[in-house]
């Protein structure tokens, strides 16, 4: 691989700008358990190549999983047909990149035990042993899996780069599905990494399974969600998908610029916002940090060869930056915040979430419930909307419990909650303190044409927001 990269970057014709290749081997295994059967193992490997290039301002991208023969110039001559094309629809400038300086390295997720290593039966008998937890009294769906994805890559370009990475990833989920006289809920309880097996031991899904199971049941006699404007509290694995949808898209500069227009959508976060805007109250700090330790976002690099590093993205509640890359960073002054990633061999890079996480405050999780007089305690995420400016939102969550003078009570099923972006970030008044903090991965990320589905990173902590409206609202 790394001899073909070099030959790769040694054809390219002195007549274009800027050329980079990715050699990409992928190994993954998936296991899936369900009502105390194996449903599918899976082992795979995949391995391909893809070039980039940049010819009269316009791109050019190809790729191909033949690595013999005429290959090489095939799919280079494809690229640069491609950017030739491209320029004939380009804008008046074309596409300029920002500066970064050549560089050869190595990036290896840190990690105590390797999960393909270890046999099949094993990690299948863990399965086999929460499923026989999760499947009592009402449940009668149960579900959980494991999934290993080992990815070695090389990055080489015509500036001098040549990098290697191997980026290991684990984690698992379980599921419990009650239903009775009409009614179905789910709970469920995983995460992901990029760790060794050690992740998969640290989620302790079977001292966890007998909670979900029963608070599956639970639900079942639970009350609806009451409609009216409350206070809530969101707990962390929540407020993930509350930073992914509201904020980490929101702030992607490609979007901000119509180029995902037409699939992903825009943004209301327009360049003009930029370190004036105030995007939530003056407690909420938002970081992207592409080296958080077991970050699904997190590596040496991104796919153009720009370093790993800390963004700032909101500040004391003000809007001060994007996820960007080398060619949408210049247009608004600044340097590629390392943000360019791709979903595999055959998908050119796109600017993509790393690790967008939440600052801790400074509240115990005990204290803020009991601080808060009346009130809802939202857990998990169900459902999700959200326009496509990323401006108004609907969420729907597993669990939740009431809060009633300070303290949690009887659980809410089917719990909603919906709101304006700036306004209920600006309603943010609190939250939890580092002990609480925790990172979680986003396995289902979609964006691009043709789609790529990334795995992304995000660090919560809980988190208490007022005047919210909640439940169901009819016109009148």
């Amino acid at each position: 691989m790394k001899n073909f990269a070099k030959t790769v970057v040694s054809k390219f014709p002195k007549s274009i700008e800027y050329g980079d290749i990715r050699v990409i081997l992928e190994n993954s295994e998936h296991i899936f358990v369900k009502n105390g059967q194996v449903e599918s193992i899976s082992s795979s490997e995949d391995l391909g190549f893809g070039i980039r290039v940049l010819l009269d301002g316009s791109w050019g991208f190809a790729s191909s999983s033949k690595m013999e023969g005429t290959g090489i110039d095939n799919i280079m001559k494809q690229a640069i047909d491609i950017a030739k094309a491209s320029s004939l629809a380009k804008s008046v400038h074309g596409v300029k990149l920002s500066g970064v300086k050549p560089v050869t390295g190595e990036y290896s997720t840190p990690y105590k035990e390797d999960p393909f290593k270890l046999s099949f039966e094993d990690k299948t008998s863990l399965l086999l042993e929460v499923d026989k937890i999760l499947r009592k009294e009402d449940v009668k769906i149960s579900s959980s899996h494991l999934t290993f994805r080992r990815i070695y890559k090389i990055f080489a370009s015509t500036e001098g780069s040549f990098i290697e990475q191997t980026v290991l990833v684990s984690g698992g989920e379980v599921s419990a599905i009650a239903i009775k006289n009409g009614e179905m809920q789910e709970r469920s309880y995983g995460n992901y990494g990029t760790s060794g097996y050690e992740f998969v031991r640290n989620l302790k899904l079977l001292e966890n399974a007998p909670r979900v199971q029963k608070e599956a049941c639970e639900l079942l006699t639970a009350e609806s969600c009451p409609s009216g404007t409350n206070t809530i509290i969101l707990d962390s694995d929540q407020l993930v998908l509350q930073v992914h949808e509201s904020i980490g898209h929101a702030v992607e500069l490609d979007r901000v610029f119509g180029m995902e227009a037409s699939y992903a959508g825009a943004s209301f976060v327009t360049t003009e916002k930029l370190d004036k805007f105030k995007y939530g109250s003056e407690i909420v700090n938002i970081t992207a940090n592409a080296m958080t330790e077991n970050g699904l976002g997190t590596a040496g690099w991104d796919d153009e060869g720009v370093p790993a590093q800390v963004t700032p993205i909101i500040r004391n509640g003000i809007f001060v930056g994007y996820l960007s890359s080398r060619e949408t960073a210049p247009i608004i002054g600044r340097n590629s915040s390392g943000a360019m990633r791709a979903d595999g061999w055959n998908r050119i890079p796109i600017i993509r979430m790393t690790n967008v996480n939440m600052e801790p405050g400074s509240w115990k999780l005990e204290d803020l419930i009991a601080d808060t007089k009346d009130g809802l305690f939202l857990q998990t995420n169900k459902s999700w909307s959200i326009d496509d400016m990323r401006e108004n939102f609907q969420f729907g969550t597993e669990y939740a419990r009431k809060i009633k003078n300070g303290k949690l009570c009887e659980p809410i099923k089917d719990a909603t909650y919906t709101g304006y972006t700036p306004e209920f970030w600006g309603n943010c008044d609190a939250f939890c303190n580092s002990d609480y903090w925790k990172i979680y991965g986003v396995t289902n990320c979609g964006k691009g044409e043709p789609g790529q589905t990334m795995f992304v990173g995000h660090g919560t902590t809980p988190a208490r927001f007022r005047n919210v409206k909640t439940g169901i609202f009819q016109k009148k």
